[in-house]
């Protein structure tokens, strides 16, 4: 694990949830020679929809002077990579994108294989800042341990990102079937952690104007079902070292939903029963959910209200990790130092190192005496943090809106 040594006047910040990702002429040299020619057809029909990945910010996902000028602007020293460009043959947005059917598998696998690749080589760049998260399917559970193996050895702290399945994916076995119990072992051996990133989950709403109301509605419950389902399966009970992160979420629900959970546990094993429904044997649980949360669970919070702070002591004070959400319009960037002062300038400073970096170091095994030197230049310092702000900036926003690129990524 990481050592716990951070500067003494810097706060060593360390972003547990950001997104980076390869352009399609830089994933095409890391796809599989097999499939050149039907990426290139793929290619040739592809529209990007998404403004930030069309102008001049979508350099940020691989541009090192770009981003690390950037990151260093906010005081942030490492960061936990999350996908975000469009990797070959996916059909949307990657958190966005429904899990491949059986005849899109093996071309959606070779795609996500060449974003690893990608990553691997991006994150070694410049290996004491970033830790990359890799992406499987679990189409095949042979296949997804197979890549949880690669992903590991292949130095992407960051785990892996697991697929939040929808309930209208009938072609997949929901996260709760003891199928995926040689995957959830492989994990727990090789101490990767499990990622859930919020945003996915979600049914198909339709194409109607209403859709994308219904998703920005329901979405925050669909991204919090695979908490659930692990804990009421039994996932915990039987792999008390998984690892588990659930990022950009918030995390003030967190607390009264494990109260409830609590609950329904606790009569299941004094009664048999929770009402008039009846269980069996195999749906006791001998512990509570806030027992399994704090055993396995972590959260990285991104860009916190005063509710999820308020919320730390109720998930435990090593499973609160803070995110920027960077690059994305919605995160704390340009105004991250303005944002730690807004959220935490009350808080001490020995709490602090811990949910600004020292958790998510542990967590991800960054190496604390690496980024030192770095904090020590551009991290807020303890007094900078410990200032309140007077007023909330607002975002310039010419600077958001960009220089349209027509022609997209390339």
């Amino acid at each position: 694990m990481a050592p716990a040594t951070q500067t003494d006047e810097h706060y060593t910040i360390i972003s547990a949830d950001c997104h980076a990702g390869g352009s399609h002429a830089a994933y095409r040299e890391y796809l599989d020679p097999a499939f050149h020619d039907d990426f290139d057809a793929w290619r040739g029909k592809y529209k990007n929809p998404y403004k930030d990945l069309g102008d001049n910010r979508r350099l940020r996902n691989w541009d090192n002077e770009m981003r690390n000028s950037q990151q260093e602007a906010d005081g942030i020293v490492g960061e936990v990579v999350f996908p975000n460009t469009v990797p070959p043959f996916f059909p949307s947005f990657v958190l966005f994108a429904k899990p491949p059917t059986d005849e899109e598998y093996p071309h959606r696998r070779a795609g996500v294989h060449a974003h690893n690749r990608w990553l691997k080589d991006w994150c070694d760049e410049f290996p004491e800042r970033r830790a990359g998260v890799g992406q499987i399917f679990v189409n095949d559970v042979d296949d997804a341990i197979e890549d949880v193996t690669w992903i590991k050895e292949n130095g992407l702290r960051g785990g892996i990102l697991l697929p939040n399945l929808a309930p209208d994916v009938k072609w997949i076995k929901p996260l709760y079937d003891p199928v995926y119990d040689r995957l959830w072992a492989a994990c727990q051996d090789l101490e990767v952690p499990v990622n859930v990133h919020s945003g996915t989950g979600n049914p198909d709403y339709g194409p109607y104007p209403t859709s994308m109301l219904l998703y920005i509605n329901e979405v925050p419950f669909y991204s919090q079902r695979p908490l659930v389902q692990l804990i009421v399966s039994g996932v915990f009970e039987r792999f008390p070292r998984l690892k588990f992160v659930l990022t950009e979420i918030g995390c003030a629900w967190v607390p009264p939903l494990l109260e409830r959970l609590d609950q329904v546990l606790a009569s299941i094993r004094d009664t048999g029963s929770t009402g008039e429904i009846r269980y069996g044997a195999q749906h006791v649980l001998p512990r509570s959910a806030t027992d399994y949360f704090r055993q396995n669970v972590w959260m990285g919070v991104s860009q916190p209200g005063d509710a999820d702070v308020a919320a730390r002591h109720r998930l435990g004070e090593d499973r609160f990790m803070w995110g920027s959400d960077y690059p994305h319009d919605e995160g704390t960037h340009p105004y991250t130092r303005e944002h730690l002062r807004a959220r935490f300038s009350q808080l001490e400073p020995a709490e602090l190192r811990k949910l600004l970096g020292g958790n998510a170091a542990a967590l991800y095994d960054f190496d604390l005496d690496a980024l030192a030197p770095l904090a020590a230049r551009i991290g807020p310092t303890v007094d900078e943090v410990a200032t309140p702000i007077d007023g909330v900036p607002t975002k310039d926003l010419e600077r958001l809106s960009g220089d349209m690129d027509p022609k997209a990524i390339k």
